[in-house]
C-alpha cells in the first residue's frame, strides 16, 4: 500500500513532524517506521547517480543528530534500513547540520550523502530530517523525489547488505576549525599551539550539540570557557530554548557572560546552523547587529563585494554596508536558501559576492562553500576578536557605527481563514492599493519579499515591512523609524487599513 503521509511531512527542503506526544492536542506523526522508509528512499535515489567500482562497491551515508530525545532510535532505524538497502552506514552520533554537509564535500571522507536528525529551533517533541549529497543540501524537489520513491509500495530488489560503522564526526570537524584558528592567529600568536591562551568564551549549547565547541574547539587552543553552560545534550531542553532569537536565550548568555567576566558570548540553536554573539558588556549581537558583524569581517576581506541578505534587514544596516563599509547591499526573500542561492547566482554572474548572511542567525561565506554555520561563524569572530585585542581595541568597535533605529516594532497578525497563501495575496494586493493614497508613502520596488514601504511623512522618517511567512499562518509586520513616535504614527495608519480587513487578527496593533 502507498503511504501517502509521508508527503505531509515535508516543510521545503526538510522533514518536520511531531516525534513524541509531550504536548497536549498533538499526535504523532513522525515515527521511526517512517524515518526508515524515507531513509531507505534516499539510499534509492542515490543509487541511481551512483557508479560502483572495486574499491567503492555502495555508496557511503553519514548519519548525526541533535539532543533530541527521539533522536537515537531514529538514528538506529536509519542505520538499519540504510544497511539492508545495501550502503554502508556511518553512525556519527551527535552532530552538527553543517558539518554533516562537510563530510560529504571532503574528498578524504569519500561520503556520498547525509542524513541530520534535527529539529532545529522547534520544540522538544518535534525532529526532523535534513539530506546532503555532492557537498549540498537537497533541495524541496529532490526531497519531493525521495519522499515519492519512499511512499511507493515497489520493492527494491534483494542486494548485499552494507556495513555499519561508527565514525566520530565530530573530531573530524572539530580539527578543522581549530586548524583555521591556528593559521590565520599564527602571525601574533605568543603560542602557536594555544593561541586562545588570555581569552575567555562562553558558550550556551542550549542542551543540544553546540557544546563540542567549548571542549574540543576552544579549549585546546588555550581558551578559558568556564562560565559555559548548557553544555551537556539534553532533549527535553530545560533551560531555554535552543534558539539565538528567543529572547529568553539570550538574556540568558548575556548573564553569564557579564557574570563570568568574559571578552565573549557565543550561542547555538540545536542544530548549530546559527548563532548569535554577546560581547563583554553583554550586548547580543543578533538581528541587525549581526548581520553588520558579519559584513565587516567579510569586507575587511574582500573590500567593495557584495552581501547578501534577508528583506527585513534595516534601512541603517544598508547605509552602513554600503556608506561606511563600502560595500554593495542586496536585499532578497527571506529564508535562508533563498539568501545563499542569490548569493550564488550573484557571485556566478560577475558579481563578488562572499556572503549570506540572514537576521535570525543563518551566515553562510563563500569561503566557506557558503554553507549557514554557527560554529564557522563563531569561529571567524574569535579571530577578529583575537586581533582587536591585540591592537587593543573591543568586539563591538566593528559595528559602533552601525545606525541603530530610534525605534523598531514587530507584530506577527494571524490570519484567520485555511487559505492563507491566496489570503496573504489579496491582503498585500489591497495595502498596495492602500498605501498609493498615502502621501510619502513609496513602495520600494525591488524587494523581492512582501510589501516594503519607506515612509517619509509627518514625523515618520521610517519604513515597514509585511509580508507573509514562510510555513505558517502568519503575516509579519517590521516597522522602524529614525525619530520618537514615528513607528507609532506609522502604525496608526495601518491600523485604519486593517480596521477593515476580517481575514487577518490585528488585534495585537491595538494593545
Amino acid at each position: 500500500m502507498i503511504d501517502t503521509s509521508l508527503a505531509a511531512l515535508q516543510n521545503g527542503s526538510d522533514i518536520r513532524g511531531v516525534a513524541t506526544d509531550g504536548i497536549i492536542g498533538e499526535n504523532v506523526t513522525l515515527t521511526a517506521d517512517k524515518v526508515a522508509k524515507i531513509g531507505v528512499g534516499f539510499v534509492t535515489w542515490l543509487f541511481d547517480s551512483f557508479t560502483p567500482t572495486q574499491e567503492k562497491p555502495r555508496p557511503r551515508i553519514a548519519i548525526g543528530m541533535d539532543a533530541r530525545l527521539t533522536g537515537p532510535a531514529f538514528a538506529e532505524a536509519l542505520q538499519k534500513c540504510i544497511s539492508e538497502a545495501g550502503a554502508d552506514a556511518l553512525s556519527c552520533g551527535l552532530a552538527t547540520t553543517p558539518a554533516m554537509r562537510f563530510c560529504t564535500l571532503h574528498s578524504e571522507l569519500d561520503i556520498d550523502g547525509a542524513i541530520m536528525l534535527t529539529g532545529s529551533h522547534l520544540a522538544f517533541n518535534q525532529n526532523g530530517m535534513k539530506f546532503f549529497a555532492n557537498g549540498s543540501e537537497l533541495d524541496k524537489e529532490q526531497l519531493s523525489q525521495i519522499l515519492e520513491i519512499a511512499s511507493s509500495d515497489k520493492k527494491n530488489p534483494p542486494v548485499p547488505h552494507g556495513e555499519v560503522h561508527i565514525f566520530n564526526l565530530l573530531s573530524f570537524y572539530s580539527n578543522t576549525l581549530r586548524e583555521k584558528i591556528r593559521n590565520d592567529l599564527s602571525d601574533i600568536a605568543d603560542d602557536p599551539a594555544k593561541p586562545l591562551i588570555g581569552l575567555k568564551i562562553v558558550v550556551d549549547a542550549g542542551n543540544s550539540s553546540g557544546g563540542f565547541f567549548a571542549k574540543r574547539v576552544l579549549e585546546p587552543l588555550g581558551a578559558d570557557t568556564s562560565g559555559s553552560q548548557f553544555l551537556t545534550p539534553d532533549g527535553r531542553f530545560p533551560n531555554h530554548s535552543p534558539n539565538p532569537e528567543d529572547f529568553e536565550a539570550m538574556r540568558s548568555i548575556s548573564t553569564a557572560v557579564l557574570l563570568a567576566g568574559a571578552d565573549m558570548g557565543v550561542i547555538f540553536d540545536a542544530d548549530v546552523d546559527r548563532v548569535a554573539i554577546v560581547d563583554d558588556k553583554g550586548r547580543a549581537i543578533n538581528r541587525n547587529e549581526f548581520v553588520a558583524m558579519a559584513a565587516a569581517i567579510t569586507l575587511e576581506e574582500h573590500p567593495s563585494t557584495s552581501i547578501v541578505t534577508d528583506s527585513i534587514t534595516s534601512n541603517g544596516l544598508t547605509r552602513f554596508v554600503q556608506d561606511i563599509l563600502g560595500g554593495h547591499h542586496c536585499r532578497f526573500q527571506r529564508g535562508y536558501r533563498n539568501v545563499i542561492g542569490e548569493a550564488i547566482r550573484k557571485d556566478n554572474a560577475g558579481m563578488p559576492t562572499w556572503l549570506a548572511v540572514e537576521t535570525s542567525g543563518h551566515a553562510a561565506f563563500k569561503e566557506n562553500n557558503f554553507c549557514d554555520d554557527g560554529a564557522y561563524f563563531a569561529t571567524k569572530v574569535i579571530i577578529r576578536l583575537t586581533k582587536l585585542k591585540h591592537e587593543g581595541k573591543e568586539l563591538f568597535s566593528l559595528i559602533e557605527r552601525l545606525p541603530v533605529p530610534t525605534e523598531s516594532k514587530e507584530f506577527r497578525l494571524t490570519i484567520v481563514n485555511d487559505d492563507f497563501t491566496r489570503t496573504a495575496a489579496r491582503i498585500l494586493d489591497g495595502l498596495r492599493q492602500y498605501v498609493a493614497q498615502i502621501d510619502g508613502w513609496e513602495e520600494v520596488n525591488q524587494n523581492h519579499d512582501g510589501l516594503r514601504v519607506i515612509c517619509n511623512g509627518a514625523n515618520e522618517q521610517g519604513w515597514f515591512l509585511f509580508r507573509l511567512s514562510l510555513h505558517s499562518p502568519v503575516m509579519p509586520l517590521n516597522v522602524e523609524s529614525d525619530v520618537k513616535g514615528g513607528a507609532r504614527s506609522i502604525i496608526d495608519k495601518l491600523k485604519m487599513f486593517f480596521r477593515n480587513v476580517k481575514s487577518i487578527d490585528s488585534s495585537i496593533l491595538y494593545n
